[in-house]
C-alpha cells in the first residue's frame, strides 16, 4: 500500500458544501493481533489528510489474558458477558495497553494521536444494559455492559480542531463512578452520529475480511451493498451470524441517522474503503 498522502478528492462522495468530512473508523477483528498488519493500517491511518477519529477494540488479547488468569469468558452473537473480574482485564487492555500502543505507534508516523476512552473528559455516558426481556422471561444479564446514553460532542469537536487523531477505546462510565465495556462496534456508530450535524460524517467498520461475505469461508465472496432487506434475508437464512451482527446492526443504524456512508471491508484496503472500491456498502432503503 502507498505511503502517499490520501488524497481526498478521489473520494466518491465529497463532502457536502459548508461540511468538512469526518472519517470515524473502527479497527478489529484479527489486525489487532498482528503487528504487521496493524503497524500498515496505522501508517495508512496516519496518512489520511483531514479529521479523523479511530475506535478499536482488542478482544482476543481480552481473552487470552483471561484465560492466563482463569477467568471463564462467554460470548452471546459477538458481545462479552462481563463480569466484574472481565470489567478489570477488559480496562487493563483497551483503555491500557491497546490503546497506548496505537496512540504511540501513530505518533512515530507523524499523527499527532490522543488516546482516550470513555471516561476521560466525560466522552461517553452510558448505563449498565438491562435485560430484555426480564431475566426471568428469558433474558441474558450481561453483567457490566455499557448501553451508550450520551457522547461529548463538544470535547471531540475540540480536539479535532486542535489538529489531533482521537483514538478512542471502548471503556465508558455511568457517571456515578462505575466503568463499563461496551462494544466497539457501538462506540463507532455512536460518535458517528453524535457528530454527524457538524462534519459529514464517513463510517468505516475495518477488519481482516473483505467485507460482508456469502461464504465465510470465501475472502473473495464479498457483498458490494447490502439494504435492510437483504440484512434480513442473510440472517434468516444464517449467512451471516456472531460478531457480524453487531456490526451491521450499527451499521444499519447510523445509516438511518444521519451518517453519510458506511463501509465494512479489510483494514489493509483503508484508501479503497474511502475512495468506495473496495468493501461492503450499506444502504438504507
Amino acid at each position: 500500500m502507498s505511503s502517499s498522502k490520501i488524497n481526498k478528492s478521489l473520494i466518491k462522495n465529497p463532502p457536502l458544501e459548508g461540511r468538512e468530512a469526518l472519517y470515524v473508523i473502527k479497527i478489529g477483528g484479527n489486525i489487532i493481533d498482528d503487528e504487521n498488519k496493524l503497524s500498515s493500517f496505522l501508517k495508512s491511518f496516519a496518512d489520511l489528510s483531514g479529521l479523523k477519529v479511530l475506535i478499536h477494540g482488542g478482544g482476543k488479547l481480552a481473552t487470552r489474558l483471561a484465560e492466563q488468569l482463569g477467568v471463564q469468558q462467554q460470548l452471546i452473537e459477538g458481545r462479552r458477558i462481563t463480569d466484574a473480574e472481565t470489567l478489570k482485564i477488559v480496562t487493563m487492555v483497551y483503555a491500557g495497553y491497546i490503546n497506548k500502543n496505537i496512540v504511540a505507534k501513530l505518533q512515530s508516523k507523524g499523527s499527532n494521536a490522543v488516546g482516550l476512552s470513555g471516561a476521560d473528559g466525560n466522552l461517553i455516558q452510558a448505563h449498565k444494559r438491562i435485560p430484555t426481556p426480564p431475566l426471568g422471561d428469558g433474558g441474558i444479564d450481561y453483567g457490566f455492559v455499557g448501553d451508550v446514553d450520551a457522547v461529548n460532542n463538544t470535547l471531540i469537536k475540540s480536539l479535532l480542531d486542535q489538529d489531533m487523531s482521537l483514538v478512542i477505546a471502548p471503556i465508558t462510565q455511568d457517571k456515578n463512578g462505575q466503568l463499563l465495556n461496551t462494544n466497539a462496534d457501538t462506540i463507532a456508530q455512536e460518535i458517528a452520529k453524535a457528530m454527524s450535524n457538524d462534519y459529514e460524517v464517513h463510517l468505516i467498520y475495518s477488519f481482516e475480511k473483505r467485507g460482508v461475505l456469502l461464504n465465510a469461508e470465501d475472502d473473495n465472496s464479498v457483498i458490494q451493498t447490502i439494504n435492510q432487506d437483504y440484512y434480513k434475508d442473510l440472517k434468516d437464512n444464517n449467512v451471516i451470524f456472531a460478531g457480524m451482527i453487531p456490526k451491521l446492526d450499527n451499521a444499519f443504524m447510523a445509516v438511518q441517522q444521519g451518517v453519510k456512508r458506511v463501509v465494512i471491508g479489510n483494514a489493509e484496503q483503508l484508501h479503497q474503503l474511502i475512495t468506495g472500491d473496495a468493501g461492503t456498502s450499506i444502504i438504507y432503503e
